[in-house]
């Protein structure tokens, strides 16, 4: 087995030395790259709500750019996700996890704290990257909470000769991809030639949810694998490892 890792930059060293430790050769190329949002009206929104949730690790590391000081103590803090949950953790705010077995916007919605007795007329925030998806947005919307949107980041693909990166890869002997997100698999389909796809049907592709995982056999792609998460246990548990 030979690994290619693709978050963006900065992101894969845990999932690296994972690896490394149970003798995995991996090869890094983040499939996509992430670019802070100067959003002034952020922090206004933030002393408005009552529930705030944060989507992912970025969506706490620039959030937390615009945070003077302390995060405010009168609110419910919500993360998708267990890195989500550590980086709020590691900033000593207390926060709400997803639960254990399905780390993603579907789980949230199981909590008890976002069901209609709790959320309706109740100020929520969700802090998250440009253009997220808005099923959770929605779901809250209709069990009556008062939805706001504070966008801290926008996510770009990198650009790569493709013809070189895909020579590379098979060099390598990849014959095994993480994929963190639908965005970082639409970034691979896009800039793969298309004399390419053969081999890439032929690797081993690990999602984090069903939603991607969808999406992954749609675009044609039969050997794969859900993790049900993002984070390093649980790729390296659908790894088998």
């Amino acid at each position: 087995m030979k690994v290619l890792l693709t978050r963006p930059e900065g992101r894969n060293q845990s999932m690296e030395d994972a690896l490394q430790q149970r003798g995995i050769a991996s090869l890094t190329t983040p499939l996509m790259a992430i670019e802070p949002i100067h959003n002034p009206q952020g922090t206004a929104l933030l002393d408005d709500a009552d529930i705030v949730i944060f989507i992912s690790t970025n969506a706490v590391e620039f959030a937390n750019q615009s945070v003077t000081g302390i995060w405010p103590t009168n609110k419910h803090y919500i993360a998708v996700g267990d890195a989500t949950c550590q980086a709020l953790k590691t900033l000593n705010v207390a926060v709400i996890p997803a639960p254990e077995d399905l780390q993603q916007t579907e789980g949230l919605l199981t909590l008890p704290i976002l069901q209609t007795d709790k959320v309706s007329q109740r100020q929520v925030l969700i802090i998250r990257g440009k253009g997220g998806r808005e099923v959770l947005g929605d779901t809250l919307q209709q069990r009556g909470a008062i939805l706001s949107y504070w966008e801290v980041y926008q996510r770009i693909c990198p650009r790569y000769d493709a013809q070189q990166i895909v020579k590379t890869w098979q060099d390598f002997g990849i014959d095994t991809i993480l994929l963190t997100s639908g965005e970082v698999l639409t970034n691979l389909l896009n800039m793969l030639p298309k004399e390419y796809f053969p081999w890439l049907q032929a690797c081993h592709i690990i999602v984090p949810s069903i939603r991607v995982e969808r999406q992954a056999t749609a675009a044609g792609l039969s050997h794969v694998t859900n993790a049900t998460a993002a984070n390093s246990q649980a790729m390296l548990a659908a790894l088998s490892l």
